[in-house]
């Protein structure tokens, strides 16, 4: 019995293998959509709180990092900006105040060393790392937001509420280069306080409740983490934006916080699928 259509002539060999080419063609053609491999696709990721630790409500952070199992936090305004030193969830051991009109902002840790920025002093101050005594500052163009340090490229990585992020050397502070941050060909500004992990860059934005990962190389978006929620109703119409992230060295994990917030979260990022 012949299927509905058939001619029962046979195509010429030609012909036949022409069809055949087209065919494979059409199937092998390359899609506009991104798959769960496709390099250029931005990971949703969202945090999954492991533990919740206590913070300082009065403090404005401005930088988080933790070296040596010791949390450095860097906080702001005029008359009230400090670097602080202690164990993570516990009151901190050492606090360095600013003299006005300096205004703190991003910090790292640089070997012996931090570094803390000013906003728009223009003013980068160099601190013993466990006395957090000033060794000396250093003069830069423009605004100071978040600072991380990539040891294996011996670079600094330092945003300015802009979309690009500029590299500096970790001695002199000196310009080396800088990208601009983009997600699908867009720039993202308002890049805020940063962590330097594993060759990426985490960035908070500023007025969200969203970080970025970012590879700095290209300056491209490689992941969008959704941190809303952390606090309760009553506790955001207290505290501002989110702004403090850290990574706990050896783990997956890192601290969140912000400012004027009454605690900080110890998370992970995890998919949201």
């Amino acid at each position: 019995m012949r299927a509905a259509g058939a001619t029962g002539r046979r195509l010429p060999a030609t012909v036949a293998v022409l069809v055949l080419v087209i065919a494979l063609a059409a199937c092998g053609a390359p899609s506009s959509e991104p798959t769960p491999n496709d390099p250029t696709r931005v990971q949703r990721l969202r945090v999954e709180v492991l533990r919740v630790l206590p913070h300082d409500r009065e403090a404005f952070t401005q930088g988080l990092e933790i070296h040596d199992g010791t949390l450095y936090e860097g906080t702001g305004l005029v008359g009230e900006s400090t670097l602080r030193a202690g164990p993570l969830g516990a009151e901190p051991e050492v606090v360095v105040s600013l003299p006005k009109p300096l205004f703190g902002e991003g910090i790292t840790v640089v070997g012996s060393r931090v570094w803390q920025l000013t906003w728009r002093s223009g003013i980068a101050i160099e601190r013993d790392r466990d006395t957090l005594a000033q060794r000396r500052t250093v003069r830069y163009e423009g605004e100071g937001w978040g600072l991380c340090h990539q040891p294996g490229r011996q670079r600094l990585v330092m945003s300015d509420g802009s979309a690009k992020l500029t590299f500096r050397d970790p001695v002199t502070f000196a310009v080396r280069s800088s990208v601009v941050v983009k997600e699908d060909g867009e720039p993202r500004d308002e890049l805020n306080e940063l962590e330097c992990v594993d060759g990426a860059v985490y960035a908070n934005v500023w007025h969200s409740d969203e970080i970025l990962r970012i590879d700095p190389d290209t300056g491209t978006v490689t992941a969008r983490i959704d941190a809303a929620g952390l606090l309760d109703e009553a506790e955001r119409a207290e505290a501002d934006v989110l702004n403090g992230i850290a990574a706990v060295p050896g783990s997956d994990e890192f601290v969140l916080t912000g400012k004027l917030w009454p605690k900080m979260f110890r998370v992970r990022f995890v998919s949201t699928t």
